[in-house]
């Protein structure tokens, strides 16, 4: 049997044997094995165009087939743009074009954050310390209190303190 295969806007025909016809059959769940040998054959087809040979890719093709081709021209001194990448108009999230600006602010944010949170512990260093480790980056308690060598109860107990202290100051801060 001959079975056509749409690949890259392309028929390509591809020959299957008496077995491999009969697996695509099956794995086609196809019903009638009494049918003749041709009839077989029309309905695989007919199966196949309509599971994987479909024209809807055809429809998605024509209005999809310029993105990711960028649009940019050379301009009037005759120099080239690299057009390997697309303009910044021509892709549906800009953040892909802002990602060092944006990992920048986070870490900027995350600075003032830690310094603000030493500034308000003041004279307790390791209260700041274990804030920003467990709260701030994630580490679990039990985590954070053997890389110190201390007791889970005793950093519970002293982030709680730490955690009423900023809650207070954030609610007495001026604005």
């Amino acid at each position: 049997m001959r079975l056509s295969i749409r690949y890259e806007n392309k028929l390509q025909t591809i020959e299957l044997n008496e077995k491999e016809t009969e697996e695509m059959w099956i794995s086609l769940s196809l019903e009638g094995d009494e049918l003749p040998k041709k009839d077989k054959e029309r309905l695989i087809q007919d199966a196949f165009n309509e599971e994987f040979n479909k024209p809807e890719y055809n429809n998605w093709h024509k209005f999809d087939r310029h993105r990711g081709n960028s649009k940019a021209s050379p301009n009037d001194e005759g120099e080239e743009y690299d057009t390997s990448e697309p303009l910044m108009k021509e892709v549906a999230d800009v953040r892909v074009f802002q990602k060092d600006q944006i990992n920048r602010d986070y870490q900027y944010e995350y600075e003032d954050v830690c310094k603000w949170i030493r500034k308000v512990l003041g004279k307790k260093e390791d209260w700041a310390d274990m804030f920003i480790a467990v709260r701030i980056d994630g580490m679990s308690i039990r985590e954070y209190a053997s890389s110190i060598g201390a007791d889970e109860n005793n950093i519970t107990q002293k982030l709680k303190r730490a955690t009423k202290k900023l809650e207070q100051e954030y609610k007495n801060r001026q604005i």
